[in-house]
């Protein structure tokens, strides 16, 4: 039977009290509860669920993308309250409300800059497709280069070999990414002037021309949502124009709770030859520089394993200033123990996601 712990939401800018139920038939396990509510400390309070703490990352694909679409329908009831919320990564857990007011104690000098960057702004997600991508790619091979390139192979006695016809679609590919990025680069450069900042997405297949996050000013959400339509206007009907939103700002600010291993950190202290008890911000980074300096591949081109070598250092690194930001929030100034009763104190780190 899985553990039952609570499971975070966000976090808004208020000391508040409420509760939310949720459908019948949400995604849930056997032990979690249909109810969400808040834990507060001093003027912030974190959106929770009690459920079953699983390790997202090991989930089926369809059971994630549930998990997803429940997870951003919570935060946006949220919303409909007229509530500004600091999302989390999906799939934060706590233990317990001690270990969520620990959150919420340690993180709360960044949660409240974030919540004061953030208040009064939304994101919107445009998504754009092509409408016809076969007249498309028929268009792009109409162009002179292509044509050219065709005709002398039909007129070559050795007929259209395999080679031939995969440099025809790498043509085909450089054209159709032209004509995307020049398309891409006008919509964001166009939405850009009426929005605060901009994310570029992933394109999740050859049909889509750009996917973009924007944050706005939520006063400027009609001027917006008029920009999307002045673009597909011009272009006469090319193009699938798909907006998500008002949604908080997911693509700018998301929290990441990071609990730390003493193991890792043990042996992140060692791998850099870090010895002493305490050591301070300078101690690691001198350290990094130092071992980083001595196995550069550039510096060693034919010696075996040392990617293998750096890498580690970089891993190392990485553990160790994320625990060093730990003890900071933990309220240890300057330096950080490795004995882990101290460590115990400073086993969490409240983070923006990268």
């Amino acid at each position: 039977m899985a553990e039952t712990g609570k499971y975070i939401y966000g976090i808004i800018n208020s000391h508040t009290d409420f509760r939310l139920s949720l459908p019948d038939d949400f995604l849930k396990g056997e032990n979690e509860s249909n109810n969400v509510y808040t834990v507060s400390y001093q003027e912030i309070s974190a959106v929770v669920r009690d459920a079953e703490m699983v390790e997202y990352t090991s989930l089926r694909r369809d059971i994630l993308g549930r998990l997803l679409v429940g997870h951003q329908n919570v935060i946006e009831k949220i919303m409909g309250l007229q509530h500004s919320i600091l999302p989390l990564r999906l799939g934060t857990f706590a233990q317990d409300e001690i270990e969520v007011k620990d959150i919420l104690n340690k993180g709360y000098s960044l949660i409240k800059e974030i919540l004061e960057k953030t208040k009064d702004k939304i994101e919107i997600d445009v998504c754009v497709t092509w409408s016809d991508f076969a007249s498309i790619i028929k268009e792009a091979g109409e162009k002179e280069e292509i044509k050219e390139f065709k005709k002398s192979l039909l007129a070559s006695p050795q007929g259209i070999s395999t080679d031939d016809r995969l440099r025809i679609g790498r043509m085909l590919k450089e054209q159709l990414d032209r004509k995307r990025e020049e398309y891409a680069f006008l919509i964001q450069d166009t939405l850009k002037t009426i929005s605060l900042d901009f994310k570029n997405h992933e394109l999740m297949d050859d049909n889509m021309v750009s996917n973009g996050a924007f944050l706005i000013e939520k006063g400027k959400k009609e001027e917006f949502e008029n920009g999307v339509e002045k673009l597909d206007t011009e272009f006469k009907g090319q193009l699938n124009f798909r907006c998500v939103g008002p949604l908080p700002a997911y693509s700018f600010y998301t929290l990441e709770i990071k609990k730390i291993q003493f193991q890792d950190v043990d042996w992140a202290r060692k791998r850099l030859g870090l010895l002493n008890d305490f050591v301070t911000k300078q101690d690691i980074k001198k350290a990094h520089q130092s071992m980083a300096l001595v196995f550069h591949p550039d510096r060693n081109p034919n010696t075996p394993g040392i990617e293998k070598e750096f890498n580690e250092i970089t891993a190392a690194y990485k553990i160790l200033w994320e625990y060093y930001l730990s003890a900071e929030q933990a309220g240890q100034i300057d330096r950080c123990s490795f004995h882990e009763e101290e460590f115990r104190k400073s086993a969490l780190l409240v983070k923006l996601r990268d």
